[in-house]
C-alpha cells in the first residue's frame, strides 16, 4: 500500500511517499502532483542549473524566501566550486517573492561572480536592482520583504 500526505506549511508544500510505488500508483502520483503543481509556485524555489564549457546559468522560480534562502546558498556552494573561468548568469525572470535574507544571497553570489541578471517583468528587473546595490537599503534594515 502506498500512502500518500501532503501538508501544506506557510512557506513550502511538502509530499511524502510512504511504501513501494508500482505502475498503478504512478497515475494517482501524477494526479495528486498535477493538482498540487498550481500552488507550488506560490511557495517553493525552483533552482534549475544549466552548464557548458563556457557559462554556467542558475534559472530561479518561485520564492527566494525563508528555507529556500538556505536551499539557494546550498545550490550556490555547490556551483561556486565549478565555475572556475566560466561566466555566471541568474535567470530571475520567474522569480514570485524575495524577502531580505533572499536578496542578501543573490547579492552575494552577484558580489563574487558579477553576474549576468536575467530579467522579463518589471518585478524582476527591480529585484535585479536592488541586488546590484552596493549600500545596505533601508527598507532591508527595517524588515520590508518585496513580492512580484
Amino acid at each position: 500500500m502506498v500512502q500518500i500526505t501532503i501538508q501544506d506549511n506557510t512557506d513550502s508544500i511538502e509530499m511524502t511517499l510512504c511504501g513501494h510505488v508500482s505502475m498503478p500508483w504512478l497515475a494517482e502520483l501524477s494526479r495528486t502532483w498535477a493538482e498540487m503543481a498550481p500552488r507550488l509556485g506560490k511557495k517553493m524555489l525552483r533552482i534549475t542549473i544549466h552548464e557548458d564549457d563556457e557559462s554556467i546559468g542558475m534559472t530561479l522560480e518561485g520564492r527566494v524566501a525563508g528555507p529556500w534562502v538556505d536551499e539557494l546558498s546550498r545550490a550556490w556552494a555547490e556551483t561556486a566550486t565549478r565555475l572556475g573561468k566560466k561566466t555566471l548568469s541568474l535567470d530571475l525572470r520567474n522569480v514570485t517573492f524575495s524577502d531580505a535574507g533572499g536578496k542578501q544571497a543573490l547579492r552575494e553570489i552577484y558580489a563574487e561572480t558579477n553576474a549576468e541578471l536575467i530579467t522579463g517583468t518589471l518585478w524582476a528587473q527591480y529585484l535585479a536592482e536592488e541586488i546590484m546595490k552596493r549600500s545596505a537599503d533601508k527598507d532591508e534594515e527595517n524588515g520590508h520583504e518585496f513580492d512580484a
